[in-house]
């Protein structure tokens, strides 16, 4: 048995023609994935953003209540490992920069080998000092406190001046390394390759071919790294928009370099397909770009998931059961004869796949200090930090990193150790004092129903269903072994 996982970063499943006909990204790729496989109608995020979310990839479990971004524990279950060291072979090509970063710096190596590419938005990758030089632009990402440009903004134009060709992108290079792995092990068993782009993540920098896909009557500054509240003309929104779909076809056409090579060597005979995003992303959408700093509408929360299973062979259909990212851990180890650990809370996912069985009823998602949402697929249920409790937040780790850098000697002071989690195989773990970085409570709780209204324009309010949506947010939270705080924060234990 062989697994190939092909995972995007923010792909907005509104963009994508199999979700939405009427979209005009040219995706043909993907609609050729959608006859051959299973397509998931109702996934949704757990843990948000990045990293946090590729821990789910691992333990099959959320994190988002216990600790920020931030690198697998010691007591963590890692489904690449488990594979690992049960004779399967596992590897690793991505070019997402937040795995060589304090903050997800040990994922790779639960993997039997790994290839890193390099020059993706703003990795400190060339050696230059002196400043780019920058266009005018629309919009100019600022450091997250106090003054001056991000970083990530003067690396992402050094990093442009060594990308030019197609063949310069890191997203083609990923896939060029694919599908060499792919080349050389067709004929091999029991192997599991996780290929992972950052795109179409912003910047959406794409090369001019896929542009010219979109013609466009612009003369506008240079816009392509949206983030925010919408303030643009429109001429700008419908630019930056552009770019995005631009990027998605390019993520399309080396998504159908994988699928050739399944064709090629008829691998839909014994190779488990999955293709999904860790998020997805807002352009426009309810006012806002990008995700974290706003509400988790569904345009970032409910996310495209493609599966192909050859054990059951079905295909060209959509399921509408409940699913989550947790799930893959559980749904790769069963597909390849090997038992799901105990602290892993998502579902094999092979019955869905066959014949649309219910796995869960209710699905909670949310980001360390934001809301906590939770979605029976009818509703969704967004829970603000009552005003005054927002700081009632805790980091609970053995590993202290932040995203970019270590915790300051100052966080660490007045640490405290805390008693096992049930999820942390009899460790204690260090309670760190955090605080909200997201400032939801300015938005309240926020129900919507997404039958009436699936592109939640429409706060409601339903008391009946509000308070069965909260009991099943406390059952969920408890099944997590949530800290204390965490419902005091929301308001659930008044």
């Amino acid at each position: 048995m062989r697994t190939i996982i092909v995972f995007y970063d923010s792909l907005n499943k509104r963009f994508l023609p199999p979700y939405n006909p009427d979209c005009d990204t040219i995706a043909p790729n993907f609609e050729r994935l959608a006859q051959k496989a299973i397509t998931f109608d109702n996934s949704y995020v757990g843990s948000m953003p990045c990293i946090p979310a590729r821990r789910e990839l691992h333990t099959g479990r959320h994190n988002f209540l216990h600790r920020e971004w931030g690198p697998l524990e010691p007591f963590d279950d890692s489904m690449p490992e488990i594979l690992k060291k049960h004779g399967v072979y596992t590897h690793l090509i991505s070019d997402h920069l937040h795995y060589w970063e304090d903050g997800g710096c040990n994922f790779h190596a639960r993997y039997s080998s790994w290839e890193v590419v390099r020059g993706q938005e703003g990795d400190h990758w060339k050696a230059e000092i002196k400043d780019p030089q920058i266009p005018e632009v629309v919009f100019v990402p600022k450091k997250q406190t106090g003054e001056g440009v991000s970083g990530l903004w003067r690396y992402d134009w050094i990093n442009r001046k060594y990308i030019i060709e197609e063949k310069d992108f890191p997203q083609t290079q990923v896939f060029d390394r694919g599908c060499e792995f792919i080349e050389k092990n067709q004929d091999q068993d029991n192997w599991l390759l996780d290929i992972e782009t950052f795109d179409p993540h912003e910047p959406f920098y794409v090369p001019q071919e896929y542009l010219d896909l979109y013609p466009e009557d612009y003369d506008g500054k240079h816009f392509d790294w949206p983030r925010g509240q919408v303030d643009q003309s429109e001429a700008e929104v419908n630019h930056c928009r552009r770019q995005y779909k631009a990027l998605v076809s390019m993520c399309d056409k080396n998504l159908g370099r994988v699928l050739d090579m399944m064709d090629r060597y008829n691998m839909w005979e014994d190779t488990m397909l999955i293709v999904g995003t860790d998020h997805g992303f807002l352009l426009g959408e309810h006012g806002w770009w990008g995700k974290n700093q706003m509400p988790y509408y569904n345009e970032v929360a409910n996310n495209p998931l493609f599966i192909w299973d050859p054990r059951c062979k079905k295909q060209g259909e959509h399921r509408q059961s409940l699913v989550q990212l947790i799930d893959w851990a559980p749904t790769i180890l069963n597909f390849h004869g090997l038992e799901v650990p105990k602290d892993m809370q998502g579902y094999d996912l092979s019955k869905v796949i066959e014949k649309d069985e219910k796995v869960r009823d209710t699905a909670i998602y949310g980001v360390f200090s934001g809301h906590v949402n939770i979605t029976d697929g009818q509703y969704s249920y967004m829970r603000a930090a009552v005003k005054g409790r927002e700081n009632e937040v805790y980091n609970y780790t053995l590993v202290p990193q932040h995203m970019t850098e270590r915790f300051k000697v100052k966080e660490l002071q007045d640490v405290e150790l805390r008693e096992p989690f049930t999820f942390t195989k009899g460790c204690s773990v260090l309670k760190i004092k955090a605080k909200e970085n997201y400032k939801v409570s300015q938005f309240g709780n926020l129900l919507f129903d997404l039958k009436d209204d699936p592109e939640q324009l429409k706060p409601i309010r339903d008391a009946e269903a509000e308070k069965r949506l909260i009991a099943a947010m406390i059952a969920k939270m408890r099944e997590n072994d949530a800290p204390e705080e965490q419902f005091y924060r929301l308001g659930l234990t008044d």
